[in-house]
This record gives structure tokens, C-alpha cells and sequence, in this order.
């Protein structure tokens, strides 16, 4: 049977898992789902149409499923998905999504999200990332695997980090991180490769080599964006990493970090 305190509120209609746990003065709404092993902190707050995934802590004072900060909104049936086995630190807010983004936010499994952080409506987040301590994430954000925000880190609406980024503390992204990247500054510019961070993937030294070489095609040739994208695919097309690089560049709509 769920451990609930005896000062929390837990909403006729929610649904709980029998091994969660609902700490002191929490709140817990009438459409949320808590898989096997939740625990809620004293007074947090899970709100609106929420699931939380089996293993996910969640820390005191975080407020997760609220409506977005966007005017207009008119109370429609958007939600909050999160998965597995996340850590939601003090004081972090995560808003459900909007019908204009596809009416869902996503956390992934594994992630790391430190105090006070914010993650806007309509963001997907991946897997095994960290997203430090009073980072904000604007509406409609992507954060692919394993990216990596420094603290204080703040990304522009519609802006997309890739997989295995690396962001300085204070950086500000108001265009897309490439994929591999380490980013600093404001507005963000790219610093280099994120050799530590594929290492720590366990990524081959061949396609640490092949990521390096299509960094410099792209960022320190002479050529233009078409014909060093062109020229990548020619030499290490047979990369899987080069191949989602390209395709993560091509793709950009607000441009990308150089």
C-alpha cells in the first residue's frame, strides 16, 4: 500500500503504485499516475494530466505539471509524461504542454535535474542528461541524450540541443547546439568537440576521429555550409555519429552555434 503522509493531499482519481511514496504536505492532482517506487517530497506539488515513471524522486518544492506560462491557455486536457528513474531536485517546475506544441512534455529516463530548474511547455527531454541548477528552458525546447547544461544555462524557444552537448555555466543558447558540441558565451558560440563527454559513452577512438574531422569540415573550412555537408557525407558517411550530426545540421531551422 502507498506510504502517504498523513498531512499530504492525494486527489480522488490519482493513481498510485503500490510502493510510492507521498511525503508531508504534498499534493499530489486527480489525473496523475505515480508508477512503482515514486517519491514525493514535502510540498511538492504534481499537478494537472502528470505520469511519472517507476524510480523518479521527486525532491521538496518542486512543481511539476502546472499550466504554462502562456497566455490564452484555457485549461485544455495537455499533460506532463516523465519517465523512469529521474531525479527532479527542490524548487524545479515542469509544465504540461500546449495544443499549439503538441499538447505534451517529455522527460525521458535517467535524467538529472537540479534545484530550480525550469523546463517550459511542449520541451522534450531525452535520456541521461543533466540539466544544473537554475537553468530555464523556454517553451518548445529539444534536448536530445545525454546533453549536458551548466548551471544558470538558458535556451531560447524552439532552440534544439543536441546529443552529447556540453554547455557552459551561464551560457545562452538562442540557437541550436550541434550534436557533440561544448557551447559557452552569450549568445552561445561553439568552443569544440566534447571529446570527455563520448568518452564517457564509451565511443570508439575512430568515432571520436570521425566527429573531430567533420567539426573541422564544417566549422573551419572555407567552405559553404551545402559543400562542406556534401563533402562529410563523401568522407565519413559510413559514420553513424557524422550521419546524425548532418542530418541534425540540415535540419536546423534558427541556425546553429559556430
Amino acid at each position: 500500500m502507498a506510504r502517504i503522509h498523513p498531512t499530504a493531499v492525494v486527489e480522488p482519481g490519482a493513481v498510485l503504485a503500490e510502493d510510492v511514496e507521498v511525503g508531508p504536505l504534498a499534493f499530489v492532482g486527480p489525473q496523475v499516475e505515480l508508477g512503482s517506487g515514486v517519491s514525493i517530497g514535502a510540498h511538492a506539488s504534481v499537478l494537472g494530466r502528470t505520469t511519472i515513471g517507476s524510480g523518479t524522486r521527486v525532491f521538496p518544492y518542486a512543481c511539476l505539471g502546472g499550466e504554462p506560462q502562456i497566455k490564452g491557455f484555457l485549461g485544455t486536457e495537455t499533460r506532463l509524461e516523465i519517465g523512469r528513474n529521474n531525479v527532479i531536485r527542490e524548487h524545479t517546475s515542469i509544465h504540461v504542454g500546449s495544443l499549439e506544441g503538441g499538447g505534451c512534455t517529455r522527460i525521458g529516463d535517467d535524467n538529472f535535474i537540479m534545484n530550480a530548474a525550469h523546463i517550459g511547455h511542449d520541451c522534450q527531454i531525452g535520456s541521461h542528461c543533466i540539466v544544473a541548477s537554475f537553468c530555464g528552458l523556454a517553451g518548445h525546447v529539444l534536448v536530445e541524450d545525454h546533453a549536458v547544461l551548466g548551471a544558470y544555462t538558458g535556451v531560447h524557444q524552439h532552440a534544439r540541443v543536441g546529443e552529447s552537448v556540453m554547455s557552459a555555466s551561464n551560457a545562452k543558447l538562442s540557437q541550436d547546439a550541434p550534436p557533440f558540441s561544448m557551447v559557452a558565451g552569450d549568445r552561445a558560440r561553439l568552443v569544440g568537440v566534447n571529446r570527455v563527454g563520448m568518452k564517457r559513452r564509451n565511443f570508439s577512438h575512430e568515432a571520436t576521429r570521425s566527429v573531430k574531422h567533420a567539426f573541422h569540415i564544417v566549422f573551419n573550412s572555407k567552405l559553404r555550409l551545402e559543400a562542406a555537408l556534401v563533402r562529410v557525407r563523401e568522407e565519413l558517411g559510413e559514420s553513424p555519429e557524422v550521419t546524425r550530426l548532418v542530418c541534425f545540421l540540415e535540419s536546423s531551422e534558427r541556425g546553429f552555434c559556430r
